[in-house]
């Protein structure tokens, strides 16, 4: 009888650890990217955060601005993670006026550049915070 106890009991613990890390693993396990549209002011302040970094960044005599959202993940974590593919182009803006989102793109073949760019984004927008994790473009 003793025996028979000792393995029920056993058993018993490890059926309630492994309830127990099941319940503690869904309780913390993240989804991962997914597919999600964002909301419009949440895409609008995102976007304008993105390419304001990029620009900041940039070297290039001219602005440019997002000429199209290509694909949009988010992921929930403590914030929210947006993977970002976006369309930039090189704008007739000059750097020194900053008014990237209402100037036209480049027209003259000499100066038309535009990138297809990845970025990864922390924010936590009901605190109004960004933050980029990491940005790569290529040509295109």
């Amino acid at each position: 009888m003793e025996i028979k106890f000792g393995c029920w009991r056993n058993s018993l613990l490890l059926l309630a650890a492994l309830v127990l890390m099941v319940k503690l693993g869904h309780l913390q396990r993240w989804e991962g990217f997914l597919e999600k549209s964002m909301s419009k002011q949440n895409m609008n302040a995102t976007l304008s955060f993105l390419i304001q970094s990029y620009n900041n960044a940039s070297n290039d005599t001219y602005l440019f601005r997002v000429h199209k959202l290509l694909r949009s993940q988010m992921q929930l974590t403590t914030g929210v993670e947006y993977l970002l593919t976006v369309k930039i182009g090189r704008t007739k803006c000059k750097r020194k006026s900053m008014k990237n989102h209402s100037c036209p793109f480049q027209s003259k073949k000499k100066l038309k550049k535009s990138f297809i760019c990845d970025f990864l984004i922390y924010t936590v927008p009901w605190m109004q915070y960004y933050q980029l994790w990491n940005n790569s473009c290529l040509e295109g």
